[in-house]
Protein backbone atom coordinates (compact mmCIF):
# COMPACT_ATOMS: atom_id res chain seq x y z
CA UNK A 1 0.00 0.00 0.00
CA UNK A 2 0.99 3.62 -1.25
CA UNK A 3 1.24 6.36 2.07
CA UNK A 4 1.30 9.65 1.43
CA UNK A 5 2.64 12.04 4.17
CA UNK A 6 0.43 14.89 3.55
CA UNK A 7 0.36 18.38 5.10
CA UNK A 8 -2.25 20.76 4.52
CA UNK A 9 -1.98 23.74 2.30
CA UNK A 10 1.16 22.05 0.80
CA UNK A 11 2.72 20.56 -2.29
CA UNK A 12 1.55 17.19 -1.36
CA UNK A 13 -2.18 18.14 -2.88
CA UNK A 14 -0.57 17.52 -6.30
CA UNK A 15 1.06 13.89 -5.32
CA UNK A 16 -2.43 12.92 -4.35
CA UNK A 17 -3.91 14.23 -7.27
CA UNK A 18 -1.52 12.53 -9.37
CA UNK A 19 -2.63 9.21 -7.57
CA UNK A 20 -6.01 9.80 -8.51
CA UNK A 21 -5.52 10.40 -11.90
CA UNK A 22 -3.60 6.76 -11.93
CA UNK A 23 -6.18 5.31 -9.84
CA UNK A 24 -4.08 4.27 -7.25
CA UNK A 25 -4.68 2.58 -4.01
CA UNK A 26 -3.34 4.75 -1.34
CA UNK A 27 -3.27 5.75 1.74
CA UNK A 28 -2.80 10.12 3.37
CA UNK A 29 -1.38 10.31 6.49
CA UNK A 30 -2.40 13.70 7.34
CA UNK A 31 -0.49 16.77 9.62
CA UNK A 32 -1.61 20.52 10.37
CA UNK A 33 0.69 22.97 9.83
CA UNK A 34 1.09 25.02 13.22
CA UNK A 35 -1.50 28.00 12.62
CA UNK A 36 0.82 30.81 13.89
CA UNK A 37 4.20 29.77 12.23
CA UNK A 38 2.99 27.83 9.05
CA UNK A 39 5.60 25.34 9.76
CA UNK A 40 5.30 21.80 9.73
CA UNK A 41 4.94 19.93 13.00
CA UNK A 42 7.83 18.04 14.35
CA UNK A 43 5.92 14.39 13.70
CA UNK A 44 7.11 14.66 10.30
CA UNK A 45 10.73 14.04 10.78
CA UNK A 46 9.83 11.04 12.35
CA UNK A 47 9.31 9.90 8.40
CA UNK A 48 11.88 12.01 6.98
CA UNK A 49 14.66 14.45 8.77
CA UNK A 50 13.73 17.31 7.11
CA UNK A 51 10.37 17.56 8.58
CA UNK A 52 9.05 18.27 5.24
CA UNK A 53 6.31 17.09 3.02
CA UNK A 54 5.32 15.51 0.69
CA UNK A 55 7.01 11.97 1.89
CA UNK A 56 5.81 8.68 -0.01
CA UNK A 57 6.20 5.17 1.57
CA UNK A 58 6.43 2.42 -1.23
CA UNK A 59 6.67 -0.71 1.07
CA UNK A 60 10.53 -0.60 2.09
CA UNK A 61 10.92 2.72 0.03
CA UNK A 62 10.90 6.12 1.46
CA UNK A 63 10.67 8.82 -1.35
CA UNK A 64 10.68 12.60 -0.73
CA UNK A 65 10.90 15.53 -2.92
CA UNK A 66 7.71 16.43 -4.80
CA UNK A 67 9.14 16.10 -8.25
CA UNK A 68 10.95 12.72 -7.40
CA UNK A 69 7.92 11.45 -6.23
CA UNK A 70 6.11 12.29 -9.39
CA UNK A 71 8.99 11.29 -11.86
CA UNK A 72 8.84 7.83 -8.92
CA UNK A 73 5.27 7.04 -9.58
CA UNK A 74 4.73 7.69 -13.38
CA UNK A 75 7.39 5.77 -13.98
CA UNK A 76 7.05 2.56 -11.70
CA UNK A 77 2.99 2.73 -12.38
CA UNK A 78 1.84 4.97 -15.17
CA UNK A 79 2.25 2.13 -18.36
CA UNK A 80 3.15 4.84 -20.23
CA UNK A 81 0.11 7.43 -19.16
CA UNK A 82 0.46 10.80 -18.01
CA UNK A 83 4.36 11.16 -19.82
CA UNK A 84 5.34 11.74 -23.84
CA UNK A 85 6.84 8.98 -25.61
CA UNK A 86 10.62 8.47 -24.84
CA UNK A 87 12.81 10.37 -26.74
CA UNK A 88 10.18 12.91 -28.48
CA UNK A 89 10.58 16.75 -28.17
CA UNK A 90 7.94 16.73 -25.72
CA UNK A 91 9.53 14.50 -23.28
CA UNK A 92 12.27 16.95 -23.28
CA UNK A 93 9.44 19.58 -22.61
CA UNK A 94 8.17 17.30 -20.09
CA UNK A 95 11.40 16.89 -17.93
CA UNK A 96 11.89 20.31 -18.39
CA UNK A 97 8.73 21.49 -16.44
CA UNK A 98 9.12 18.70 -13.89
CA UNK A 99 12.45 20.59 -12.76
CA UNK A 100 11.10 24.36 -13.55
CA UNK A 101 8.38 23.70 -11.00
CA UNK A 102 10.53 24.03 -8.12
CA UNK A 103 14.00 25.12 -9.43
CA UNK A 104 12.76 28.49 -11.28
CA UNK A 105 9.20 29.27 -10.64
CA UNK A 106 9.09 28.87 -6.78
CA UNK A 107 12.18 31.13 -5.94
CA UNK A 108 10.21 34.69 -6.73
CA UNK A 109 7.05 33.20 -4.91
CA UNK A 110 9.05 32.26 -1.60
CA UNK A 111 10.75 35.65 -1.97
CA UNK A 112 7.18 36.94 -1.98
CA UNK A 113 6.09 35.53 0.72
CA UNK A 114 9.11 36.02 2.77
CA UNK A 115 8.50 39.88 1.72
CA UNK A 116 4.97 39.97 3.03
CA UNK A 117 6.37 37.93 6.32
CA UNK A 118 8.60 40.76 7.08
CA UNK A 119 6.19 43.53 6.53
CA UNK A 120 3.84 42.31 9.15
CA UNK A 121 5.88 40.64 11.58
CA UNK A 122 5.21 41.80 15.11
CA UNK A 123 8.10 43.82 16.19
CA UNK A 124 9.00 46.68 18.23
CA UNK A 125 7.03 50.06 16.92
CA UNK A 126 10.13 51.79 16.07
CA UNK A 127 11.39 48.81 13.88
CA UNK A 128 8.28 48.73 11.94
CA UNK A 129 8.71 51.36 9.11
CA UNK A 130 12.62 50.42 8.73
CA UNK A 131 10.96 46.72 8.08
CA UNK A 132 8.32 47.92 5.95
CA UNK A 133 10.60 49.73 3.46
CA UNK A 134 13.05 46.51 3.00
CA UNK A 135 9.92 44.68 2.27
CA UNK A 136 8.62 47.11 0.05
CA UNK A 137 12.24 47.05 -1.92
CA UNK A 138 12.39 43.50 -1.95
CA UNK A 139 9.39 43.38 -3.56
CA UNK A 140 9.33 46.38 -6.05
CA UNK A 141 12.62 45.90 -7.42
CA UNK A 142 13.57 42.08 -7.09
CA UNK A 143 10.71 40.05 -6.68
CA UNK A 144 7.63 41.69 -8.68
CA UNK A 145 10.01 42.08 -11.59
CA UNK A 146 10.94 38.28 -11.71
CA UNK A 147 7.36 36.99 -10.66
CA UNK A 148 6.02 39.51 -13.76
CA UNK A 149 9.24 37.71 -16.00
CA UNK A 150 8.67 34.34 -15.23
CA UNK A 151 4.70 34.06 -14.87
CA UNK A 152 4.83 36.00 -18.86
CA UNK A 153 6.86 33.47 -20.03
CA UNK A 154 4.88 30.32 -18.46
CA UNK A 155 1.56 31.94 -19.91
CA UNK A 156 3.47 32.25 -23.73
CA UNK A 157 4.03 28.61 -23.65
CA UNK A 158 0.51 27.37 -21.97
CA UNK A 159 -0.86 29.08 -25.41
CA UNK A 160 0.91 26.73 -27.42
CA UNK A 161 -1.01 23.92 -26.49
CA UNK A 162 -3.08 24.59 -23.54
CA UNK A 163 -0.72 21.66 -21.36
CA UNK A 164 3.03 21.92 -20.57
CA UNK A 165 4.53 19.15 -22.79
CA UNK A 166 2.66 18.80 -25.97
CA UNK A 167 -0.73 18.84 -26.39
CA UNK A 168 -1.86 16.24 -24.33
CA UNK A 169 -2.72 16.11 -20.20
CA UNK A 170 0.74 15.24 -18.28
CA UNK A 171 2.11 14.75 -15.12
CA UNK A 172 4.26 17.85 -15.85
CA UNK A 173 0.84 19.80 -15.54
CA UNK A 174 0.36 18.39 -12.01
CA UNK A 175 4.35 19.52 -10.92
CA UNK A 176 3.65 23.14 -12.46
CA UNK A 177 -0.46 23.34 -10.83
CA UNK A 178 1.12 24.44 -7.26
CA UNK A 179 3.66 27.17 -8.34
CA UNK A 180 0.46 28.54 -10.29
CA UNK A 181 -2.00 28.30 -7.67
CA UNK A 182 0.62 29.85 -5.25
CA UNK A 183 1.17 32.74 -7.77
CA UNK A 184 -2.55 33.10 -8.09
CA UNK A 185 -2.74 34.11 -4.67
CA UNK A 186 0.41 36.23 -4.20
CA UNK A 187 0.86 37.97 -7.61
CA UNK A 188 -1.39 40.01 -9.94
CA UNK A 189 -1.78 38.45 -12.94
CA UNK A 190 -3.04 41.59 -15.35
CA UNK A 191 -2.89 40.66 -19.08
CA UNK A 192 -2.60 36.58 -18.68
CA UNK A 193 -5.28 34.39 -20.27
CA UNK A 194 -3.45 31.08 -20.58
CA UNK A 195 -2.51 30.48 -17.05
CA UNK A 196 -5.94 31.56 -15.90
CA UNK A 197 -7.48 28.96 -18.28
CA UNK A 198 -4.99 26.20 -17.67
CA UNK A 199 -6.15 26.66 -13.39
CA UNK A 200 -9.88 26.76 -13.96
CA UNK A 201 -9.39 23.26 -16.30
CA UNK A 202 -7.08 21.47 -13.84
CA UNK A 203 -9.66 23.02 -11.17
CA UNK A 204 -12.29 21.10 -12.93
CA UNK A 205 -11.08 17.55 -13.52
CA UNK A 206 -12.77 14.78 -11.68
CA UNK A 207 -9.03 13.69 -9.74
CA UNK A 208 -8.68 16.69 -8.69
CA UNK A 209 -11.86 17.15 -7.32
CA UNK A 210 -11.29 13.72 -5.46
CA UNK A 211 -7.84 14.35 -4.32
CA UNK A 212 -9.03 17.61 -2.72
CA UNK A 213 -11.66 15.50 -0.77
CA UNK A 214 -8.77 13.20 0.58
CA UNK A 215 -6.20 15.73 1.47
CA UNK A 216 -8.71 18.29 3.38
CA UNK A 217 -7.83 21.74 3.59
CA UNK A 218 -6.31 23.68 0.61
CA UNK A 219 -5.61 27.38 0.49
CA UNK A 220 -5.18 27.37 -3.35
CA UNK A 221 -7.58 25.69 -5.30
Amino acid sequence: MLTVHHLNHSRSQRVLWLLEELGLDYEVKRYERDRNTMLAPAELRAVHPLGKSPVLVDGDRVVAESGAIVEYLVQRYGNGRLQPAPDSEDALRYRYWLHYAEGSAMTPLLLKLVAQRIASAPMPFFARPIARRIAQALEGDVVDPQLALHLGYIDSELRRTGWFAGDAFSAADIQMSFPLEAAQARAPQAGLEAIPDFLRRIHARPAYQRALDKGGEYAYA
